[in-house]
């Protein structure tokens, strides 16, 4: 890691919006070019060149690198034609923004040199460094980097799967271990072997390996079995839940109807009261609870479950013979936790966080409250966590990441394929026997290992970046709340944000003032989004983009209808249509802290929302 005693410039980090930073990334560049040529040239130097002076002037040979120029000058013409442009202020939409400087060579270094990160064998070098970023990140987490385990996926949904894979293979060790040893699980009823805590299993694995039998009881487990006839039980998620845990219900055999939702509140949290209901429903139905999912940054959202509320559940329960696996989906928010970290990874006492870490004097908002707070303290409580180092993390895509609280549980999902794998080998480092994904670039944890390198994963780098989007965020949302209504043709439009952010995303609705309609505003936010997203032709001449989403009665419950009722709405219009559109900024770029910038950038936003506005009055 970088000397901590030297501070992390934020701007010194980017491209920049205007390629400032384009001199030194050019150097950057041309030094990861000339020194992975050299270092071809220098391997064996003494052997002839395959391609010859004369053969590089030959006109076929001449004629396929005017063939390449071609197709890269094709290609750079259409990514500048319809691609995002990510890098501004001006973009306030997804989860994407400007990547790291550091994080782009290292990606583009590590693909000349590693094409697949699957076995130790062919990559050596790139596999030792996902293994370590895998640790640095279990750490940010709070886990015990001497116990922990942690690889890159191509992004949160393969880590997600890999939960549901490894919580259902777990729920399975005891009743394969009553097959093939019995004595192991003596006088345990079928209830109480669908309740081992994820230690206790992990435990019985240890003694099941003492016994010489290991093998035999994998092969009794799911894994070996088949999910026919095995009763392991209910996943519950937040009504907030990203789709991938749909997908894995359906994948991995769980079936959707044991995945149950638990709704949200006004704020877009986990109901805890809810989610105690439902794990009440099912224990007297007699349903074993196989996970409970939180998350940490929802999509629509980024909203932050009341973490450390649900291990008091689950520790409640526990002394009462029930247990479930606990994973965090903190595939956006994970890297905020480096918020909340000295140089010396403690985690930084509650009293006194805004003057050491949070400068909000300027927005007047009151973040970070206590349960945000408590929810990331409370995150090494869980099994595993999904963390994406291309969101917060300002990597490249792919790079997700699954972390686990305890290595043992690669036991339970290790593979070897034949073709690839010595098993007489005893190399910790066979990625591709423990991941669902098998091959993969090696670049993408390269990528992650030169951010680590350069921002230190605490308060003093990653952290003064995410606090940076932060306080944006924040003054975005505190604009909106303080806005006048905006007046175009008689009429007046007010804007409302939904709520409060727990990060940095900022969803809010504009609403003709004196329109009893729900129908009419959410056309309205619809048209508005359409004009300032890909809708409108190319990006690159939008004067304002952003995204949208829409809170639905189905997935969202009651919870959207106290939004409504700010704009003045009667209830029976939330009966009559179920559905809200609001326009949904994602807050990630750095440089909106700056007051001068800030000022610029929502006046840009008043402006083109004014415009659009009044466009579609001329319209209609």
């Amino acid at each position: 890691m970088v000397d901590i005693e030297k501070p992390i410039n934020t701007k010194a980090l980017f491209l920049g919006p205007k390629s400032e930073n384009y001199d030194f990334f050019r150097q950057m560049l041309l030094f990861l070019m000339d020194d992975h040529a050299e270092w071809r040239r220098y391997f064996h130097p003494n052997d002839a060149p395959i391609v010859s002076d004369g053969e590089k002037g030959q006109k076929d040979f001449l004629d396929t690198l005017q063939k390449t120029r071609e197709a890269l000058v094709d290609l750079a013409g259409q990514l500048q034609e319809s691609s995002t442009p990510w890098f501004s202020p001006r973009y306030l939409g997804h989860m994407n923004t400007d990547t790291l400087m550091a994080a782009n060579l290292g990606y583009m270094l590590t693909v000349l040199y590693n094409p697949n990160n699957c076995a130790y064998e062919g990559s050596p070098a790139t596999t030792a460094l996902e293994i370590q970023v895998g640790r640095q990140l279990a750490t940010l987490m709070g886990y015990d980097p001497q116990r922990c385990w942690g690889h890159i996926t191509s992004g949160g949904t393969v880590a997600n799967y890999e939960a549901v894979w490894l919580a259902r293979n777990l729920a399975s060790i005891p009743f394969a271990i009553r097959a093939c040893k019995p004595e192991l699980v003596d006088g345990l009823s079928d209830w109480q072997l669908a309740n081992r805590s994820t230690a206790q299993i992990l435990d019985l694995m240890d003694r099941a390996k003492e016994s010489g039998v290991f093998e035999e009881m994998r092969e009794q487990t799911v894994r070996g079995k088949g999910m026919a006839g095995a009763n392991l039980g209910a996943i519950i998620v937040p009504q907030s839940k990203h789709y991938s845990w749909t997908k894995a219900a359906d994948i991995f055999g769980i079936g959707q109807d044991n995945l149950y939702s638990v709704p949200v509140r006004e704020n877009y949290r986990m109901d805890i009261n809810a989610l105690k209901a439902r794990i009440d429903s099912l224990i007297t139905g007699k349903k074993p609870i196989l996970a409970v999912v939180a998350v940490v940054g929802t999509t629509e959202e980024g909203a932050v479950d009341e973490v450390h509320e649900i291990v008091k559940l689950r520790e409640r329960y526990a002394e009462e013979g029930v247990a479930f696996y606990l994973h965090i989906d903190a595939a956006y928010g994970g890297y905020a936790r480096a918020l909340f970290l000295d140089e010396e990874n403690r985690f930084i006492p509650f009293e006194g966080f805004h003057t050491i870490c949070i400068d909000s004097k300027d927005t007047g908002n009151d973040w970070l409250n206590r349960d945000v707070y408590e929810a990331f303290k409370a995150m090494p409580k869980a099994d595993s966590i999904t963390v994406d180092p291309h969101k917060l993390g300002y990597v490249p895509y792919a790079a997700g990441a699954f972390l686990a609280a305890d290595r043992r549980m690669i036991d339970v999902i290790s593979y070897f394929a034949a073709y690839v794998f010595d098993k007489s080998d005893d190399n910790p480092m066979l990625l591709g026997s423990y991941i669902i994904e098998g091959s993969k670039a090696g670049a993408a944890a390269a990528a992650v290992w030169m951010a680590h390198r350069v921002v230190p994963l605490n308060r003093s780098g990653y952290g003064a970046i995410i606090r940076a989007s932060i306080e944006g965020a924040y003054r975005f949302y505190t604009s909106l709340q303080n806005a006048t209504p905006i007046e175009v043709g008689g009429k007046r439009f007010e804007v409302l944000p939904l709520t409060c952010p727990d990060s940095n995303i900022v969803d809010y609705a504009f609403h003709e003032i004196g329109n009893p309609s729900l129908k009419e505003m959410n056309a309205l936010n619809q048209y508005l989004y359409e004009r300032c997203s890909y809708k409108s032709g190319p990006l690159y001449t939008n004067d304002f983009i952003t995204s949208k989403t829409s809170l639905t009665v189905e997935e969202y419950g009651e919870a959207p209808l106290s939004f409504i009722k700010r704009f003045g709405f009667d209830p029976s219009e939330w009966e009559r249509h179920g559905s809200v559109v609001v326009l949904r900024s994602c807050v990630l770029t750095p440089y909106l802290v700056n007051n001068t910038t800030y000022k610029t950038y929502w006046n840009t936003f008043l402006k083109a929302m004014e415009d659009a506005i009044a466009d579609r009055q001329r319209s209609q």
